[in-house]
C-alpha cells in the first residue's frame, strides 16, 4: 500500500466512503459538547451560563489548527500529518473525559479545537486524488460526511449523556477516532507532497496572497459566507428560539429531532457534486442560493406550523449544502498545488461569516423575533443572488478551463 506516485492512487468509492467517515468524526468532535453544557456546568457546581466558555475555547482552537496547520497539508506527506491529528484528538477526548475541573476542561477543548482539524485535511486530499471530471462528485461525498458529523454528534451527545453521563461522551468518542485512526493508517496509501516546504513563515504568508493569484476567490467566498456562514447560522439559532417558546415550547430533545432535518442535506449531498462534473455548476449554484431565498419568504409566512418549519428546514438545509459544495468543488478547480491553503481560507471565511451570523441572530430576535430573523435572512441571501449574477460569466470561464 505504499506508493509514492500520486497517479497511481486511485480514488474509489470506499475510499471517498472512508474520508467521509474520517471528515464527520472530526468535526463531530467540535459538537459533542453544545447539547451537554447545563449537565457539564451542573456536575461542577457552576452557573449554566458559564458553559459558553466551553464552546468558545474549543472553536478558538479550531481556528487556529485550521490556520496553522492545514496549509501544511500542501507540503507534507498527507498520511501522516492526518493520523498525528487523529491520535492528538484521541489523547484530547480523553483528557476532556476526565478533566477534574471546569479549567482543565475547557483546556482540553481547546486543544482538541486545535488538533481535530482531519477533514479540512481529507477534503483538499480528496481533490487531489479525483479526476477533474469526477472531483465535484468525491467532494460532495466527503462533505456530507461533514454535515452528518455534525448532526449526528449533536443528537447523540444528548442520548449518551442522558443514559450514561457527559464525561462517557467523550470516551465514547475517543474510542471511535481511535478506530478510525487505525483504519486511516492501514488503509491510506503513502502519497508524495505536492510543493517542497522553503520556509513554514512563507506558507502562513501564502496562504493570504491566495487572494492576488486568484481573482474570482472572492465571489466564492462570498458565495459560501453569506449563505453558509451567515443565513445557515441565522437561521438554526433563531429556530431554537422559536421553538423553545410558545407556541411550541420544546424541550431539547424535541429540538434535536426538528435538526434532524437537517440530514436531507447530507443525502442529496452525494449528488450534488456530480452537477459541477456535467457542467451545470453555475445555473445550479443561482438554483440553490434562489432556493435559500425562497425558503426564507416560507418561514416568514409559515412560521405557526411544526410541519412547514420542517419541510423549510429540510429544502434549506439542501439549498445549503448546494452551495457549500459547488463552492468548495469549484474552489479545488482553481490550483492543483494549493488546495490545503484554499481549503484553509475557505473555512476561516465560513468561521467568520458563521460567527457574524450568530451574533446577528442574537440582535435580529431582539428586535423583532422571528419575523425579523426571516426578513433579515431573505435580504441576506438576495443579497447572494445578487452576487451570483455578477459572476456567471467569470464562473463560467473557470468551469470550461477546468485543471487537468
Amino acid at each position: 500500500m505504499k506508493r509514492e506516485n500520486n497517479k497511481s492512487v486511485e480514488m474509489t468509492k470506499f475510499l471517498a466512503i472512508l474520508f467521509a467517515i474520517c471528515s464527520g468524526l472530526a468535526i463531530g468532535n467540535l459538537y459533542w459538547a453544545q447539547p451537554l453544557l447545563v449537565q457539564i456546568m451542573n456536575g461542577f457546581g457552576l452557573p449554566p451560563a458559564n458553559g459558553g466558555l466551553l464552546v468558545t475555547a474549543t472553536q478558538i482552537g479550531y481556528a487556529l489548527g485550521i490556520f496553522f496547520i492545514v496549509p501544511l497539508g500542501d507540503f507534507l506527506r498527507r498520511k501522516r500529518l492526518i493520523s498525528i491529528v487523529m491520535i492528538l484528538s484521541v489523547a484530547a477526548l480523553v483528557s476532556c473525559a476526565a478533566a477534574p475541573s471546569f479549567a482543565v476542561l475547557a483546556l482540553s477543548l481547546f486543544s482538541m479545537g486545535i488538533v481535530t482539524i482531519s477533514g479540512q485535511v481529507i477534503l483538499p486530499l480528496a481533490g487531489d486524488l479525483s479526476r477533474p471530471d469526477q472531483r465535484g462528485h468525491i467532494v460532495g461525498i466527503v462533505s456530507s460526511g461533514i454535515t452528518t458529523g455534525i448532526l449526528f454528534s449533536r443528537f447523540a451527545s444528548g442520548i449518551i449523556a442522558g443514559l450514561w453521563g457527559w464525561r462517557c461522551v467523550y470516551m465514547i468518542a475517543a474510542v471511535l477516532n481511535l478506530i478510525m485512526a487505525l483504519v486511516i493508517i492501514y488503509v491510506l496509501p503513502e502519497i508524495s507532497p505536492k510543493n517542497k516546504l522553503d520556509s513554514y513563515k512563507r506558507l502562513l504568508l501564502s496562504v493570504f496572497t491566495t487572494f492576488k493569484r486568484h481573482e474570482t476567490l472572492p465571489r466564492i467566498l462570498l458565495h459560501s459566507g453569506l449563505i453558509f456562514g451567515l443565513v445557515f447560522n441565522i437561521f438554526w439559532t433563531s429556530l431554537t428560539f422559536l421553538l423553545s417558546g410558545a407556541p411550541y415550547n420544546f424541550d431539547t430533545f424535541q429540538i434535536g429531532l426538528v435538526s434532524l432535518a437537517g440530514l436531507t442535506a447530507a443525502v442529496f449531498g452525494l449528488g450534488i457534486g456530480k452537477l459541477q462534473d456535467m457542467g451545470l455548476s453555475v445555473p445550479a449554484l443561482g438554483g440553490f442560493i434562489a432556493t435559500s431565498l425562497i425558503a426564507m419568504i416560507c418561514g416568514f409566512a409559515f412560521y405557526d406550523s411544526i410541519v412547514a418549519i420542517i419541510l423549510i428546514a429540510a429544502i434549506f438545509s439542501i439549498a445549503v449544502q448546494g452551495v457549500s459544495v459547488l463552492t468548495q468543488a469549484r474552489l479545488f478547480n482553481l490550483s492543483n498545488e494549493e488546495r490545503s491553503r484554499l481549503n484553509t481560507v475557505f473555512v476561516v471565511n465560513n468561521f467568520i461569516f458563521g460567527a457574524v451570523g450568530s451574533a446577528l441572530a442574537s440582535l435580529l430576535w431582539t428586535l423583532g423575533g422571528w419575523s425579523y430573523v426571516m426578513a433579515g435572512s431573505a435580504l441576506i441571501s438576495f443579497a447572494a443572488l445578487l452576487v451570483w449574477l455578477s459572476s456567471r460569466k467569470p464562473f463560467s470561464q473557470i468551469d470550461s478551463q477546468q485543471i487537468q
